[in-house]
């Protein structure tokens, strides 16, 4: 029963925090009150600790509530339910982005989110690079880049190699 509750909750919090991580907040501390799975000195803990691990907020929040709560499957379950309703709206989203493709006001936006969308991702990346130069990154970088303006793949295949070959150097320590 425990499983279903979370589930129900966590869903619930995914459904109704609009504005980020941040917004999932009363509705976790109303968790601490109501249910008691977690004291309101836990979920400060939880919350610091989400703050500074890798990831959105609140969904580290529901994996520890959920962890704290009902173990290994109970944070599959909160972090299933919190993530499951910004899936299911992408979905309808999309489906009826599709029928209205050719609407004037439809693709005015779009063509305004790609390259705002894609300038918030070159910053982060621009950043990220600053703050982390390493030779083992530039030589990888450098290779991939090179490697894709030669052999036309999906950008997805480069991702691929670029983890697998970060996540072989990190093992051995490779990455200074």
């Amino acid at each position: 029963m425990i499983y279903v509750k979370l589930f129900l909750e966590f869903f619930h919090i995914g459904l109704f925090s609009f504005g980020g991580g941040y917004a999932t907040l009363p509705f976790l501390y109303h968790i601490a009150d109501t249910q008691k799975w977690y004291t309101t000195k836990q979920l400060t803990d939880m919350i610091a600790l989400s703050s500074i691990t890798p990831g959105p907020v609140g969904v580290n929040v529901a994996t520890f509530a959920g962890f704290k709560t009902a173990g290994i499957l109970g944070s599959l379950i909160a972090t299933t339910s919190v993530i499951l309703p910004s899936f299911i709206i992408v979905i309808i989203i999309s489906k009826l982005l599709e029928q209205f493709k050719h609407n004037k006001y439809v693709k005015s936006v779009i063509y305004i989110l790609k390259p705002t969308g894609c300038g918030l991702l070159a910053a982060v990346g621009v950043d990220m690079f600053i703050n982390n130069i390493n030779l083992f990154g530039m030589v990888l970088l450098t290779g991939l880049f090179i490697a894709s303006i030669t052999e036309k793949r999906d950008p997805l295949f480069y991702l691929g190699v670029s983890a697998l070959v970060g996540l072989i150097a990190g093992f051995f320590n490779l990455t200074g």
